[in-house]
């Protein structure tokens, strides 16, 4: 057993090059999963096929590596304080440190989502005098996706709640009766013994309309950087709308309630701690408390569902909210560049629910908000 912890030591010391080397010493000398999982993540900075290595010496191209998986897999493997030396090394070897350190170059970078999900994750290594700068990028990236769904989220909302906007008189659901009459008592006719109104007062449809609770369960794990950005941007976004009460809960293995700071972007931004474990049925328990008109509520979970906590009473709990009327909508990670990154078989038991779960473009959110608000099939989107 020792012989096979010293070779494996050294195995990992020395990459994946030498593998055959130390099969030929060890005939059964493998490695399990686990084992091959740190190989990939050491190797990608400490190896030949390391992200630094790969970009080599010519051309102007950026590194483009999958920052979020990594730092997920790094802290999955080791204890804090060497997470801690692993980052530092990863950002000297791949040209990240220089980026970090000198606030003029942040300056110049053109905006890059990938980019500003690396500062989010490294926010706090990142040198106070950079910090400025690294906010400032930050910024820019929140004003393209502003620019890219913000008028459609606020016009998708207003659509969705003025259903009645084409009729010619208000509902007769909003008149105010007890002030209607006392403003038309004048205009009592003995006649016909009954008041005709001159003008029929209405309530505030705007006071009315806060009829919408959205809350958004959002995992902070490491995989989850590009999902997050635009998940707080759409809570923002509807949390600066009269029509809509927005909640925004933040998890790992640990719930945070960040709704105090959706009042601005990058500070929700900075709220979040990306890397660490995943439980997200205690995260779902906390945001049932939240819950006051199940059928007036939507509640977005925004996972990998990689779960790291009750399996199954994640999928009870999950049962129970929309059986009590609440419409419950998963959606999946979005990894760097777009991709759908999430636990497939957890995804399959969640949709077994009746629950829709899918990886919903970006650009799309304000359409599947509507569809939501208005309770239509989601089949359709992906």
């Amino acid at each position: 057993m020792e012989k096979n912890k010293e070779l494996l030591r050294w195995r990992l010391i020395l990459g994946e090059e030498t593998q055959n080397d130390f099969q030929d010493m060890d005939k059964n000398f493998l490695l399990s999963d686990k084992d091959l999982l740190m190989d990939a993540t050491l190797s990608a900075i400490y190896g030949s096929k390391s992200i630094q290595s790969q970009r080599g010496g010519a051309g102007k191209e950026s590194s483009r590596p999958n920052i979020s998986k990594w730092m997920k897999d790094l802290r999955s493997l080791f204890d804090t304080d060497l997470v801690k030396v692993i980052q530092q090394d990863a950002i000297e070897r791949n040209g990240w440190k220089e980026l970090l350190m000198e606030p003029e170059l942040l300056e110049q970078l053109e905006p890059d989502l990938e980019m500003a999900s690396v500062l989010l994750t490294l926010k706090d290594m990142i040198p106070s005098k950079s910090k400025d700068q690294a906010r400032i990028y930050i910024q820019k990236i929140v004003d393209i996706i502003n620019q890219q769904i913000a008028t459609d989220l606020k016009r998708s909302v207003f659509a969705a709640i003025q259903k009645r906007e084409h009729s010619v008189l208000p509902s007769s659901t909003a008149i105010d009766f007890p002030y209607t009459i006392r403003k038309n008592l004048k205009h009592y006719s003995p006649d016909l013994k009954t008041i005709i109104p001159e003008r029929v007062y209405f309530f505030d449809r705007k006071q009315k309309s806060n009829h919408f609770h959205v809350i958004l369960d959002i995992d902070q794990s490491g995989s989850m950087s590009s999902s997050i950005m635009y998940s707080s941007l759409t809570a923002c976004i509807l949390a600066s709308m009269n029509a809509v009460k927005t909640n925004v809960i933040a998890f790992d293995t640990t719930v945070v309630d960040l709704t105090d700071l959706c009042q601005d972007p990058v500070d929700l931004l900075y709220g979040f701690q990306l890397g660490g474990g995943t439980d997200i049925h205690k995260s779902v328990k906390y945001c049932e408390q939240l819950i006051e008109q199940p059928d007036q509520t939507i509640f977005f979970l925004i996972s990998d569902l990689d779960e790291g906590g009750n399996h199954a009473g994640l999928l009870h709990r999950l049962q129970e909210i929309q059986e009590s009327g609440v419409t419950v909508v998963c959606l999946l990670a979005i990894q760097d560049g777009g991709k759908p990154y999430y636990n497939k078989d957890m995804a399959q038991k969640v949709a077994n629910l009746g629950i829709p779960c899918f990886a919903c473009a970006p650009l799309k959110l304000p359409d599947l908000l509507y569809a939501v608000l208005q309770k239509h099939d989601l089949s359709s989107f992906s």
